[in-house]
């Protein structure tokens, strides 16, 4: 695995994310579930870190607000 595709995807996705929702802060319980959600995709199907990013922004998005 290289960890550089993840971490890059990781951060963008993260980024996208928060520039979308400000009030989101930057230690928010969310990071590390779309990391966890990231690694997971990447050890199913290699990607690269646009498809990952894209895959963990959708899936930030489908996350309950309440429940994070």
């Amino acid at each position: 695995m290289d960890e550089a595709v993840l971490k890059n995807a990781t951060e963008t996705a993260w980024r996208v994310y928060r520039a979308r929702h400000p009030d989101v802060d930057a230690h928010d319980s969310r990071r590390c579930l779309l990391a966890r959600h990231l690694h997971r995709r990447w050890e199913e199907r290699e990607s690269d870190t646009e498809e990952l990013a894209s895959f963990g922004i959708a899936y930030l998005h489908r996350l309950p607000r309440g429940e994070c």
